[in-house]
C-alpha cells in the first residue's frame, strides 16, 4: 500500500499581509504587451465566433487574462462539477431578468481538442449562470478567459455561486479524480491536492455514486482524520479508494439497522445516524494520530457488529444533537 502522508492540522493563523504589499498597482494591471498564449486565446475566441474586448494581468499573481464576449453555445460546464440544482437556476434566471443585466462574467478556460463543436471552451464555475442565460434566450455571455487549462480542475475552490453540501463537493471530487486519471494515470494522486481538496471527498464521492442517499456527513470527521492523498498512481488510488467505499456502504447498511432498532425503542431523533456513528468510530486522544483507512474501517466494522441498541439511554442520544456534516 502506497505510504500515507500524516495529517496535520494547523494551530496559527497565517499574519496578515501589509496592505498594499503585493501584486501590481492599478496602473500596472493592463501595462505591457500580452505574451503569444494571449495573442492565441484571442485566435480560439474568434474561431468561436466571439471577440476579445481586452487583455489584462490579473491584480494578485499577475497572470494575462483576456476579456471575451462569447456566444452562449460556445461554453459548457466541466464535466465532472456538480450536478445543476433547478432551484438556485430558476432563481438566478428570475433575477437577471428583472435587473435586465448580466454583470458576473464567467470564467473560461480553451475546452479540450476532442470537445465537439460548437463547444470552445469550459467553465469550471458558471453552469448556473449559463443556465439561466440560456433559459432567458441569450445569444452571448461575457468571460474571463484564461489560457491555462488547468484551471477547469479547480472548480473546488473557484465554485462561489452556491454553497457546497458534502454529497456536491464529493462528487465533484470523484468525477476529477477520475478525468485526472484517464489523462494520466501514473501521476501521483499527491499531485493533485489542491484539484481535489480532501482526499475524503473522492473516497465519499465514490460511496455517492453508489448510494445517492448516502449520508456521508455523518462518517466525513471520521474518514477526514484517516483519508490522505498517497504518492502512488492516481487510477490505481481511486481502485483502493472504490474497496473503501464498498466497505464503508456495508457499514452504512449495518448503521441502518441500528438506527431501526433504536427506533424500535422509541428513539426518533434526526441525530440518530450521527450518534451511532460516533459511537462506531475509535477514540482518538489528543495527539495520538488516527489510523489508516483500512484500521478505521475494520474498527466501525466491528463495532457496529457489536453495538446493542437496548443498551442505549435516552439522554446519550440528546448529547449528541447537532454533531454530524452539512447534508
Amino acid at each position: 500500500m502506497a505510504a500515507r502522508k500524516k495529517a496535520t492540522r494547523k494551530t496559527t493563523r497565517k499574519k496578515a499581509a501589509e496592505p498594499g504589499s503585493r501584486g501590481l498597482a492599478a496602473a500596472e494591471v493592463a501595462a505591457g504587451d500580452p505574451p503569444a498564449a494571449a495573442e492565441a486565446l484571442d485566435d480560439a475566441i474568434r474561431e468561436a465566433g466571439g471577440s476579445a474586448l481586452a487583455h489584462y494581468r490579473d491584480p494578485l499573481g499577475g497572470h494575462w487574462l483576456a476579456l471575451a464576449a462569447l456566444p452562449v453555445e460556445s461554453v459548457a460546464p466541466t464535466p465532472f462539477q456538480r450536478d445543476l440544482s433547478d432551484a438556485h437556476a430558476k432563481r438566478l434566471t428570475d433575477v437577471i431578468e428583472k435587473l435586465d443585466v448580466f454583470l458576473d462574467p464567467l470564467v473560461a478556460v480553451p475546452a479540450p481538442d476532442a470537445t465537439p463543436a460548437p463547444v470552445r471552451f469550459w467553465t469550471p464555475n458558471g453552469l448556473h449562470r449559463l443556465t439561466a442565460l440560456t433559459r432567458l434566450g441569450a445569444r452571448s455571455v461575457t468571460a474571463l478567459v484564461s489560457a491555462d487549462p488547468a484551471l477547469a480542475y479547480r472548480i473546488l475552490a473557484l465554485n462561489t455561486e452556491k454553497a457546497h453540501t458534502v454529497k456536491e463537493r464529493a462528487l465533484e471530487a470523484v468525477r476529477m479524480a477520475r478525468g485526472l486519471a484517464e489523462a494520466e494515470p501514473e501521476a501521483p494522486e499527491s499531485r493533485y491536492a489542491l484539484e481535489l481538496e480532501e482526499a475524503a471527498l473522492v473516497t465519499l464521492g465514490l460511496c455517492y455514486e453508489g448510494r445517492a442517499r448516502f449520508a456521508g456527513g455523518a462518517y466525513a470527521p471520521a474518514l477526514r482524520a484517516s483519508d490522505a492523498f498517497s504518492d502512488g498512481g492516481i487510477a490505481a488510488a481511486l481502485e483502493r479508494r472504490a474497496g473503501w467505499a464498498e466497505r464503508l456502504l456495508a457499514i452504512d447498511a449495518q448503521v441502518t439497522g441500528i438506527i431501526a432498532g433504536l427506533k424500535e425503542r422509541g428513539f426518533d431523533s434526526p441525530y440518530l445516524r450521527n450518534f451511532v456513528v460516533a459511537r462506531i468510530r475509535p477514540f482518538r486522544p489528543r495527539g495520538k494520530p488516527a489510523p489508516d483507512v483500512e484500521g478505521l474501517l475494520d474498527h466501525m466494522q466491528d463495532k457496529a457488529a457489536k453495538f446493542e441498541p437496548g443498551k442505549i439511554k435516552a439522554e446519550q442520544i440528546s448529547r449528541a444533537a447537532g454533531g454530524g456534516g452539512d447534508e
